[in-house]
C-alpha cells in the first residue's frame, strides 16, 4: 500500500546570493518548489546537481509559481539564479540519505538523440 511522506518544508532561499544545495534528511518521495518573488523575471534553476543548474539540465520556475507535485526520489535538490525567494516542500521516505549511492548515478547529456557525454 502507499505510504503518506513525512513532511518537510524550507522557506525564504535566496538564490539570488549564490547556488543553494538543499540536502533532505531522508529520501524524498515528491517535491513542490515555489518561487515567491513577485517579480516574474527573477527566476530559479531547479536540478539535481551543480552541474545542472549551471548548465543547462534544469526546470525554470518564472516568479510568483509553483511546480507541479514532482514525483521524485532525491536525496539533494540545486537552486540557482534571480530569485529572492524561493519555498521548497516535500515527503520524504523513510530511506535514509546513506543508503542511496549518488556517485553511481550516470547523467547523459544528449543532443537531438546524440548522446555528448556520460558523467558518472
Amino acid at each position: 500500500y502507499k505510504v503518506s511522506g513525512i513532511p518537510y518544508v524550507t522557506g525564504g532561499l535566496n538564490p539570488a546570493g549564490g547556488e543553494i544545495a538543499l540536502s533532505f534528511p531522508q529520501v524524498t518521495r515528491w517535491v513542490v518548489v515555489s518561487n515567491t518573488d513577485p517579480a516574474a523575471a527573477n527566476t530559479v534553476k531547479i536540478g539535481f546537481s551543480s552541474n545542472g543548474v549551471g548548465g543547462s539540465n534544469y526546470y525554470l520556475l518564472s516568479g510568483s509559481q509553483t511546480t507541479p507535485r514532482l514525483e521524485v526520489k532525491v536525496t539533494e535538490l540545486y537552486l540557482n539564479g534571480a530569485s529572492t525567494n524561493v519555498s521548497v516542500m516535500a515527503g520524504l521516505t523513510s530511506i535514509e540519505t546513506l543508503n542511496v549511492n549518488n556517485l553511481s548515478i550516470s547523467l547523459f547529456l544528449r543532443t537531438n538523440g546524440t548522446l555528448l557525454n556520460t558523467i558518472t
